[in-house]
Parts: C-alpha cells; sequence; structure tokens
C-alpha cells in the first residue's frame, strides 16, 4: 500500500484506498484490505467522483486537512463515508433531500460520529446555515438545473474566506440541447462572477459520463 499526493489517500495498483474509520463494515460493498494491522476501504472511481476526480488529477492540496466540511447531495453516502475516514476530527454536514435516502445516510452517521446528516433542500441554504456555520470546504452533487445557483447560493451562505469548493457538474441535468461544453463554460462565469475563483475544470469520463468536476477557491 503506497502513500499518494492526497493526505489519507493510499494506492494499490491502480486501485484507492482510505483508511476505515469504520473497521469490519462496509458502506457500499468495497474491498477491504488488513495490512499491520490496518484496515483499507477501496475507494471506486466509478461509483464516487470524488475517487474520479483523483484518479483523473486533481492538485495534490485538493483533500488537505479540514475542520468542517459541507456536503451537498449525500445520497446513500458512499462518497462522504471516504471523507470521513479521511478527516475523523472533522465535522462533515451532509445535506440530501430525499427521505428514502436519507435514511441510510442516518444509519452510516450513527456508527461515523464526524457526518451530521441533514435532511433539507440545497436550494434552501437559510435552513440550514445556523447550523452549519461556516465551512472550509463546499462540495456538491446534486442533479438540478440551477446547479450552478445551489453552489453560489451555498458558498454565499457557508463557505469561509479562502475556503474551497467542488461542484460535480451534471451537464445534461442543466438541459439535454445544448453542447456540453457550452454548459461549462456559462457555469464557469457563473462562479466568476459571484467571486469565486475556477482553479481547475477536469472531465470525469470515463468514469462518469458527462460531467466535469469544477475546484474553486472563494
Amino acid at each position: 500500500m503506497e502513500s499518494t499526493a492526497w493526505p489519507g489517500v493510499f494506492r494499490e495498483g491502480r486501485e484507492l484506498f482510505t483508511i476505515n474509520a469504520d473497521p469490519g463494515h462496509r458502506v457500499h460493498g468495497e474491498t477491504l484490505r488488513t495490512l499491520d494491522a490496518v484496515e483499507y476501504r477501496s475507494w471506486d472511481p466509478f461509483r464516487s467522483k470524488l475517487a474520479a476526480l483523483l484518479v483523473r488529477g486533481a492538485t495534490s492540496d485538493l483533500l488537505g486537512p479540514v475542520r468542517s466540511a459541507l456536503y451537498l447531495g449525500g445520497a446513500h453516502g458512499t462518497t462522504v463515508s471516504h471523507l470521513s475516514d479521511l478527516w475523523p476530527e472533522a465535522a462533515v454536514f451532509v445535506v440530501e433531500k430525499s427521505p428514502t435516502t436519507f435514511a441510510p445516510l442516518l444509519a452510516l452517521a450513527r456508527r461515523r460520529e464526524n457526518l451530521l446528516p441533514i435532511l433539507a433542500d440545497a436550494q434552501l441554504p437559510e435552513r440550514y446555515r445556523a447550523d452549519v456555520g461556516t465551512v472550509e470546504l463546499l462540495y456538491q452533487d446534486v442533479a438540478q438545473r440551477n446547479q450552478a445557483a445551489i453552489f453560489v447560493e451555498n458558498a454565499q451562505s457557508c463557505l469561509a474566506p479562502g475556503g474551497r469548493g467542488i461542484l460535480m457538474l451534471k451537464v445534461r441535468s442543466v438541459t439535454q440541447r445544448r453542447p456540453a461544453a457550452a454548459i461549462v463554460r456559462e457555469t464557469r462565469v457563473a462562479l466568476e462572477r459571484a467571486g469565486l475563483a475556477v482553479r481547475s475544470e477536469v472531465a470525469l469520463a470515463p468514469f462518469a459520463r458527462e460531467h466535469v468536476a469544477l475546484v474553486v477557491t472563494a
């Protein structure tokens, strides 16, 4: 098992791993490996867009330590469980709108105390701003037409000056009709007009088709 450029992320061959904060338990059917009494969990880029971003060439400071993070679109908790591994001392607030999806996320949080699930609509950050406060990382993975606007509003509400943001842009959730490049370009403009500096733009194919990760700094 080899260390990578990202603190807390390891590699064995082509596979990525994090150290399991909940030894003996899987979250998404992942492979568990134990070496020198340390248990590692495989991090599949086909199931996690953040893992796909790492494989596709994220900068080494992307996953630097944080004290607090806000994750929009937690779903069943695949990616947030790996953030829980990476930042055991951080408070990771996880917003999910669907009550059905929220149930397994809540069960996951009972085993991982640094995950703080919130049943809410990411389009309405005023409903959870007081609970979340100011965070150092904002991560969004939601299938909404107005993805850029949601990200901007949450950044303005909760992201600390100098904080990092990762928008997983689902191009075809914005529109089916227009070229992907135009949608990405318009999203960049919207982020920059809101005062966010776009540091990188990474296409996630072949792991996630017509998805682009936009990494920003507040």
